[in-house]
């Protein structure tokens, strides 16, 4: 194709507006496998189905390694090395898999005693300080950065300096840019440095440890603080990201509101996986790459092209979800929803995931029940950064 006919291609993002379903996805019902070009300039299979959209992410002739492979079609530029994108892939090969899965059970001693005391903390600041407040920079992401800073036994006082560095380190941009890798640097140096200091804990100091064991010889004091800046990273965004717009939906949507605070906490926990289902974090799509011809629904994809899986239409397929506008919690098949994505890279961190909203919402809506959105929703002013589509300030008053 020529570059003339890529730049008549729908350009895919679609819309960042996170209350609402992009008007596109009405016509993709029509045609779920479609060419567009996305933001570095390349044409990729947009894929929409619910059938077809799982198809992709559970096919291992689609890969999400290959998609950082020299010359590859990109979705946007790559901001992190070409060899973290396979993040768990490499934790897994590297035989870490059995600590970063224990650091991120949600039934860790102490943890969920310290998310509802962290919860309940910055709700405290909220209310002292007064409102308006912003519940994205004052409760969101501190939240979920003094979580994943518990999980990986660093300050927590750090979270806030390695939080500046999500929005640069992973930047939706179209060419590389040079201020993701000095953040990259920063931050790998950072965590290098915990490796050493006595007064770590938690996964980084398990890491440490095993520079004494012949068994990790292969292992780097790099390849380790990499596992440490890409968990926080990535934690952060996703969980973060998530409870931000899980927060949009009580806020904007009636419906929603009154099905978490129907049953006390026990709506918010029964509710939990039709508000992932819902959800309209993920503004991207999921990239894999075709490693051989596939057929998929009408469509013939060859091997080399790239293919994007658009969660939020899948999650909203009437389909598989019959009446998707529609807030159900008791949904029969709401836990089938694509939030946590699916195959091989499956969130390893869904359980955390889902029980940090939990306590938060439930915490908020306990503590504020007159929690309110303090500006028109016209004005929230909507970003997005490494597939996830957030309001850069969330102001409410109660």
């Amino acid at each position: 194709m020529t570059a003339v006919m890529t730049n008549e291609l729908p350009a895919f993002p679609f819309d960042w507006d996170g209350t609402r379903l992009p008007a596109e996805i009405e016509a993709l019902r029509a045609e779920p496998v479609r060419k567009v070009r996305t933001i570095a300039g390349a044409e990729a299979w947009l894929v929409s189905s619910y059938e077809l959209c799982r198809h992709v992410l559970e096919d291992p002739r689609f890969s999400l390694k290959d998609t950082s492979a020299p010359g590859a079609p990109r979705q946007y530029a790559l901001t992190i090395p070409p060899h973290v994108v396979n993040n768990m892939g490499n934790i897994t090969g590297a035989g870490l898999r059995k600590a970063v899965m224990k650091a991120i059970n949600p039934k860790a001693p102490g943890l969920e005693e310290w998310m509802r005391a962290r919860a309940g903390s910055l709700v405290d600041a909220l209310v002292a300080e007064g409102a308006p407040g912003d519940l994205r920079s004052a409760y969101a992401d501190p939240y979920s950065a003094g979580l994943h800073c518990r999980m990986l036994g660093i300050p927590e006082e750090d979270g806030a300096r390695l939080l500046r560095s999500l929005d640069v380190a992973f930047m939706n941009a179209p060419h590389e840019i040079e201020a993701a890798r000095l953040h990259w640097d920063r931050d790998i140096a950072y965590m290098t440095e915990r490796l050493d200091d006595p007064a770590t804990g938690g996964l980084m100091a398990e890491l440490a440890a095993l520079r004494e064991d012949p068994e990790y010889a292969h292992l780097t004091d790099e390849m380790l603080a990499t596992v440490g800046v890409t968990l926080f990273g990535a934690g952060v965004i996703s969980t973060a990201g998530f409870l931000a717009m899980a927060l949009v939906s009580v806020l904007t949507r009636p419906d929603v509101r009154e099905a978490l605070t129907a049953s006390g906490a026990g709506g918010v926990a029964g509710a939990m996986d039709e508000l992932l289902r819902v959800n309209l974090s993920i503004g991207d799509g999921l990239p894999r790459l075709a490693l051989e011809d596939v057929r998929l629904g009408d469509v013939d994809v060859r091997a080399g092209e790239l293919v994007l899986v658009l969660v939020e239409a899948a999650n909203h397929d009437p389909q598989h979800f019959p009446d998707p506008l529609v807030f159900r919690p008791d949904r029969e098949n709401a836990a089938e929803h694509l939030s946590f994505g699916g195959g091989r890279h499956y969130c390893p961190a869904t359980a955390l995931g889902k029980r940090h909203a939990e306590i938060a919402l439930e915490t908020l809506l306990d503590r504020l029940p007159g929690l309110r959105l303090a500006v028109p929703v016209e004005q929230l002013v909507w970003r997005t950064n490494f597939m996830k589509r957030l309001p850069e300030r969330l102001p409410v008053a109660w």
